[in-house]
């Protein structure tokens, strides 16, 4: 890995700290941000989905065209490779090759291969793959549904989100069991075990709720998005969070039936979002505007703007860890522009 290089990235912190917290003055403030190189990534990454495993203390970083998935140590920046994923020798723009989602559950990581149509299963311990499944279509969200003990792959080409279930022992090669359909969608894709249930958009203006246990679709809440894009969850306070690609946080209630709490507009051509429930911050990601807009959420799900960090061109996705820190996607540059938050937390 390169030595990092050190990159200071001016904020903007916008003086409405006191409508979500206690009274606080206007203030600017200064963060940090630290390009991290990714092995292989000097000629462009086509990021889409980032991942934080708490479990397992790492970032998941899918690095598409390198034909690794790599797991971050948020603490120390140290990097492991785990290859046997496709490659791609020179870098096209999109997300459309290698390994572009990933996600932890049960000792294993469950990884995407959009070019081989395949899904993957990684043991972290061992540092490489250790089963393999192939995919009815082509594949953009893996997540592991613990209440089923299953994977589940979105497939937005055939509107569909296909099943898989792990054998109860031996070799843990994944056996298609079941689709569920989306008409319209599924674009992203976060499970609430606590509730059973699992969210995801259509494209345009709705969020499904999904009954992970009997796959109906529970229920279908206007999200007032043109583009429905990313999606977080806070499964304390009962707060689904849109990610709208014109530029737009929308904050649905899961207590009464996906109701709209509010909106605020940050950026524009943002796409995948996260959200850290400690400090209470929703992490919006613009691709056009080449930003990072940090929003505070209220108990009650009101948004304010926090500050705005300048990033870099078709930085599209982000992730959170435990350490306060945000980790946005620069595919050019094949490489993690690392935002340590120090803003005030939101309780």
């Amino acid at each position: 890995m390169k030595a990092a290089r050190l990159m200071t990235l001016s904020i903007l912190a916008i003086g409405v700290l006191a409508a979500a917290t206690t009274s606080r003055p206007a203030s600017t403030a200064v963060l940090q941000a630290l390009p991290v190189d990714l092995p292989g990534g000097e000629g462009g990454i086509g990021f889409d989905d980032l991942g934080f495993a708490p479990a397992l203390g790492k970032l998941l970083v899918p690095a598409g065209r390198t034909g690794n998935l790599d797991l971050v140590d948020p603490a120390s920046r140290q990097i492991v490779a785990i290859d046997g994923f496709s490659a791609q020798r020179g870098f096209e723009r999109g997300h459309g090759e290698g390994t572009t989602s990933a996600d932890f559950g049960r000792g294993l990581i469950f990884a995407s291969d959009r070019t081989a149509k395949q899904l993957l299963v990684l043991d972290p311990a061992a540092g490489r793959v250790v089963a393999r499944a192939k995919l009815a279509g082509s594949p953009d969200y893996v997540r592991w549904v613990a209440p089923t003990g299953e994977i589940w792959v979105t497939q937005p080409d055939q509107d569909r989100i296909e099943i898989f279930t792990l054998p109860a022992a031996g070799p843990p090669v994944p056996a298609h069991k079941e689709f569920i359909a989306t008409a319209g969608g599924p674009e992203s894709l976060v499970v609430d075990a606590a509730r059973n249930r699992a969210y995801t958009h259509l494209w345009k203006a709705t969020t499904l709720a999904i009954d992970v246990k009997t796959r109906a679709i529970a229920a279908r809440w206007p999200n007032r998005c043109a583009g429905s894009r990313g999606i977080a969850l806070d499964p304390r306070r009962g707060l689904l969070f849109a990610g709208c690609a014109e530029g737009k946080a929308v904050v649905l209630d899961l207590l009464h039936d996906g109701a709209v709490v509010d909106t605020l507009n940050a950026g524009a051509g943002v796409d995948i979002i996260d959200y850290n429930p400690r400090l209470g911050h929703l992490y919006l990601p613009s691709a056009k505007s080449e930003t990072l807009a940090i929003l505070g959420v209220s108990k009650a799900g009101k948004l304010s703007l926090l500050a705005t960090v300048k990033t870099a061109p078709a930085a599209h996705c982000v992730v959170a860890d435990d350490r306060h820190q945000a980790w946005v996607c620069d595919p050019s540059h094949g490489r993690l522009l690392l935002v340590d938050d120090t803003l005030p937390a939101i309780n």
